[in-house]
């Protein structure tokens, strides 16, 4: 508390308790201490608050009306107190996230009901889109990027390490022949991700070390959602972030290629943060929940049964 707050208290527990000496043993002061600091209040003031009798304390007109404003000022430092404490074991209020529609939809979309459920006092807006935006002008707590970050003032926390993957839809492969090799890349149809360095550049595990493979293609774009979109269709071959291809893997509608020889680089997924809001509560349960969720990376599992199950099929079918 300020010191008028606690001049505040101190008067009112006089009040309460009728005496300098009991009020003095509630507050661990002194009953001196507690005449002088009524003195220097009413000095302050420039009134009388309490006539003071060997037999007792009585309050002025002005001391009733101290009294009064006192217990409402307290009582509402006590409340905002409460609600500060209560926050941090319950966090409440809007939570607002930049993050990619792909990432969204496949992957918040799944897990906020949970969330929401265990924050019942929380609200989320999602700014949905690929461009980088203004996190501080735009009043973002928490926005979503991918690979390496530009130098700023933001707070980058680490979500997880993800990999890029190569696929394209069984229709596709099915016209189109499957790659065994990266250098049958050079064969097909590609879909190129522009906005990226060296876009048409592949690269992949090799004998000797990393090897880097020219791809072309009749169609390229700047949003991974709608080379996603056309990889699906079965216009070409795509190369994703895992994040974006998750949901078409797990489901069937793309299959990995070239597993055996993809390069494992560091593709980090970054929580970014405005300076200051790592210490906000219903930022810190957002970054435990994307942790949770995506840390732990449960669609790989998934999509690595999707496909075995399809190289089964497959094997089964060539024997027939």
């Amino acid at each position: 508390m300020t010191n008028a707050a606690n001049e505040m208290g101190v008067f009112e527990r006089v009040v309460e308790r009728g005496s300098f000496a009991a009020a003095a043993q509630d507050v661990g002061l002194s009953p001196s201490a507690i005449s002088k600091l009524i003195s220097r209040l009413e000095q302050r003031l420039g009134v009388r608050l309490i006539n003071r009798t060997t037999r007792r304390l009585a309050l002025t007109a002005e001391g009733r009306i101290y009294l009064k404003r006192s217990q409402e000022i307290l009582a509402a430092i006590e409340a905002t107190e409460s609600e500060i404490a209560l926050a941090r074991l319950s966090p409440r209020g809007l939570l607002r996230v930049q993050a990619p529609p792909v990432m969204i939809g496949d992957h918040f979309g799944p897990a906020l009901s949970d969330f929401l459920a265990r924050y019942p006092r929380m609200t989320v807006e999602f700014l949905v889109t690929n461009r980088p935006i203004d996190l501080v002008a735009e009043n973002v707590d928490v926005a979503m990027r991918t690979g390496k970050l530009p130098d700023s003032s933001m707070i980058a926390c680490k979500i997880i390490d993800l990999t890029q993957i190569i696929c394209a839809s069984p229709e596709y492969l099915a016209h189109h022949g499957r790659p065994m090799a990266p250098a049958d890349l050079a064969r097909h149809q590609c879909l190129i991700l522009n906005g990226i360095p060296e876009p048409t550049t592949w690269t992949f595990k090799g004998q000797g070390g990393r090897i880097a493979v020219e791809v072309k293609g009749t169609v390229s774009a700047d949003s991974s959602d709608v080379l996603l979109r056309l990889a699906i269709e079965g216009v070409g071959i795509v190369r994703l972030g895992e994040l974006a291809v998750a949901r078409a893997l797990r489901t069937g509608l793309l299959e990995p290629l070239l597993l055996d020889v993809q390069v494992s680089e560091g593709y980090p997924l970054w929580a970014l943060l405005p300076p200051g809001r790592q210490r906000s509560p219903k930022v810190k349960v957002f970054l435990d929940f994307l942790r949770e969720r995506l840390g732990l990376a449960p669609w790989r599992a998934t999509a690595a049964k999707v496909s075995q199950r399809r190289r089964h099929h497959r094997a089964h079918t060539d024997a027939c």
